[in-house]
């Protein structure tokens, strides 16, 4: 049983790559982005700060991934990795169930290319649909947060995912 723990700024190929693993592995996915923009949509007529439902989205996401860790349930959190709090509760939950903690992270270090996937992707109301400024895009590609005490997987997914597919597949069964 695995956990694996996706990162890499909207855009970068999280969830193509997500998917592509799904067709092939038998694995439950959290994905952020389903989370984050069933609650905003829920709360848009309600007097709720904005703000709050990014925590409440990770709350709902920690308890769904313990949830399907608890049942044995290989498990992947498409999510971009931001918080240092991420990393250290995604290795106690994948250490407390006695799964394998993997990290994948999805880079495209082209600001233009991932405007234009931003601006061209079927977009949920809690996606961005542009990097804010080139010096934004690199601050988040710098300071996505990593685990020390593992190997992590680094996927430059500018190339195509036939490519890097079986790169990812290999890692996942290390």
């Amino acid at each position: 049983m695995y956990f694996i723990q996706m990162s890499g700024f909207p855009g970068s190929g999280k969830s193509t790559l997500v998917k592509a693993i799904a067709k092939v592995e038998n694995v439950m996915i959290v994905d952020h982005d389903v989370v984050k923009s069933a609650l905003m949509k829920s709360i848009a007529d309600k007097d709720l700060d904005i703000q709050i439902t990014g925590q409440i989205s990770y709350d709902i996401d920690w308890a769904l991934i313990e949830y399907y860790l608890s049942l044995g349930q290989n498990v992947i959190l498409d999510s971009p990795c931001l918080y240092e709090e991420q990393v250290q509760k995604g290795l106690e939950l994948a250490n407390r169930f006695n799964a394998t903690y993997k990290y994948i992270e999805c880079y495209v270090e082209d600001y233009d290319l991932i405007n234009h996937r931003l601006r061209t992707r079927e977009r949920r109301i809690s996606q961005i649909t542009q990097a804010y400024s080139l010096e934004a895009f690199e601050y988040t590609i710098k300071n996505s947060k990593k685990p020390e005490q593992i190997q992590i997987l680094r996927v430059d997914t500018k190339k195509s995912i036939t490519y890097y597919l079986p790169i990812v597949m290999d890692y996942i069964k290390k």
